[in-house]
């Protein structure tokens, strides 16, 4: 099965207006690309100023689009309400008609979003939230809350770790895929591979995701075993360059 191909932007600055975001994800729908992901904050470091809700424009994207994938990475759930996060993602994934992924992580103290709102900065606490909350989420698409999901056993989780620490890559086992960050190379990319697949045994599918710049060539990436590559930008997107990345396709 050939990867599949998405666009992976920050909700910021020149990018902040739902409108334009899903103008964007539509074109890139036409052009042949797979999926539209969009980055999760509620703040972020200079010099990024404008920062739009990535729901809220996850939800233009859906209505706005047919058949390409859509979701957060990654969506912290150290600074989440769960339940919200449950009525929400549910709710995304019916509007969407089953096209909902959610990434997931611990999230960084690094962007002005924790501390200065009471949120747990302590990494290990963050880890342990992280968990039970994903325990307390699939409890809820499991029957604690209704409607269920349209997309079952499950919506699909994505987890999200720097590499090489290795917590992350166990936890991306228990769910749907893995989604790299700070990788470098595809020789590094075919080592957590094998160690992902040695923790799944059998032939139960794994996404693991990559992000490149634009025009990097995915071939090598696809052949260490990505199921997905994205085009990523900056966290200062300039729209001419993502116009310019979709219609390359």
């Amino acid at each position: 099965m050939a990867v599949k191909r998405g666009i992976f932007v920050a909700p910021f600055d020149e990018l902040y207006e739902p409108r334009l975001l899903a103008e964007l994800a539509a074109q890139a729908e036409a052009n042949g690309f797979d999926g539209f992901f969009l980055w999760d904050h509620v703040n972020y470091r200079e010099p990024v100023r404008a920062v739009a809700d990535p729901w809220i424009a996850m939800s233009a994207i859906a209505c706005a689009t047919e058949r390409i994938r859509i979701g957060p990475l990654v969506t912290p759930l150290s600074r989440r309400r769960i339940q919200k996060l449950a009525r929400e993602t549910v709710t995304l994934d019916h509007l969407s008609g089953g096209r909902l992924t959610l990434g997931v992580g611990l999230g960084s103290d690094r962007n002005n979003e924790l501390e200065p709102f009471g949120e747990v900065v302590d990494p290990r606490q963050r880890a342990q939230l992280l968990d039970d909350g994903l325990q307390q989420l699939t409890s809820f698409w499991s029957g604690g809350f209704e409607p269920l999901p349209l997309q079952q056993p499950r919506i699909p989780i994505w987890v999200a770790g720097r590499w090489p620490k290795r917590a992350p890559l166990r936890r991306a086992a228990r769910f749907d895929g893995f989604f790299p960050i700070e990788l470098e190379t595809p020789d590094q990319l075919a080592q957590l591979v094998k160690e992902l697949h040695d923790l799944r045994p059998g032939s139960e599918h794994c996404d693991v995701i990559v992000t490149n710049p634009p025009a990097t060539d995915p071939g090598p990436w696809e052949a260490a075993g990505a199921t997905w590559c994205l085009t990523g930008f900056e966290r200062t997107p300039r729209e001419a360059d993502v116009r310019a990345a979709i219609a390359a396709g």
